[in-house]
């Protein structure tokens, strides 16, 4: 006799749920699946996790540092106030993530998608994160001081009151990021694309911005003072003479 669907389901659910429990129990391992699983404030510290699936998980406040995360699935995972330093998460996944305080500095994330997550307040600051993906995240607060973001993408991302000091911003692509009150002191971006970006009162002191393209981004307030706008394509358009520093002339 044919069980009905409904009833079928019903007796499978108890299994899932136990098989999914018994997945999130599983030891760090590569590969591992810990899909929505609970690890609050867990003890990872130099686990080998590489490649391991881990959507939706709670990571409030673990220690992740010195982790191999090497083409990790964290998207929509909770990692606020977490601890990454030094950690391997290159060519990652951490979409709508939210990593809100968490502790980042010095962590290799070359090619790591971090599109509409939250890194609010994170230290980033030395960490590797060539061609990485910030679209539309918020990184307001976020201190990337000293970070390696060459060819990275950060369209229409909010990073209001962030710090970039030193950081490597080459060829990037900053198209309608916010980038209000930003202090962005020896920032390297040369080659970057800040179209339509909105740069309230941003601090570009001492930044080069040789070859990069301003055109109908608001600079109200900006501070230029002894930047390279060496052949820089202005707001209006006009491409700036090559030797031009604090203005483009």
């Amino acid at each position: 006799m044919r069980l009905s669907v409904w009833r079928a389901g019903a007796l499978l659910l108890p299994l899932l749920q136990t098989n999914a429990f018994a997945a999130c129990e599983s030891a760090p391992a590569p590969g591992v699946i810990w899909i929505n699983c609970d690890k609050r404030g867990a003890d990872l510290a130099g686990a080998d996790l590489r490649g391991a699936i881990m959507t939706r998980i709670k990571l409030e406040n673990a220690d992740l540092s010195g982790a191999m995360l090497t083409g990790v699935d964290l998207d929509f995972a909770t990692l606020s106030g977490a601890r990454l330093d030094g950690a391997m998460v290159d060519n990652a996944r951490m979409v709508s993530a939210n990593l809100a305080d968490a502790s980042l500095s010095g962590a290799i994330m070359n090619g790591t998608t971090f599109n509409r997550a939250i890194l609010t307040g994170a230290d980033l600051s030395g960490a590797q994160l060539a061609n990485a993906s910030f679209y539309q995240s918020d990184l307001s607060d976020a201190d990337f001081s000293g970070a390696v973001l060459r060819g990275a993408k950060l369209a229409q991302a909010r990073a209001v009151s962030t710090i970039f000091d030193g950081a490597d911003l080459s060829r990037a692509d900053l198209q309608q990021a916010i980038l209000e009150k930003a202090s962005l002191e020896r920032t390297t971006l040369r080659g970057a694309n800040l179209e339509s970006a909105r740069l309230l009162f941003a601090d570009f002191t001492s930044a080069n911005l040789a070859e990069a393209r301003l055109v109908n981004a608001d600079i109200t307030g900006a501070v230029f003072a002894e930047a390279a706008l060496d052949n820089t394509q202005w707001v209006n358009r006009r491409r700036c003479r090559p030797g031009s520093s604090g203005e483009c002339r």
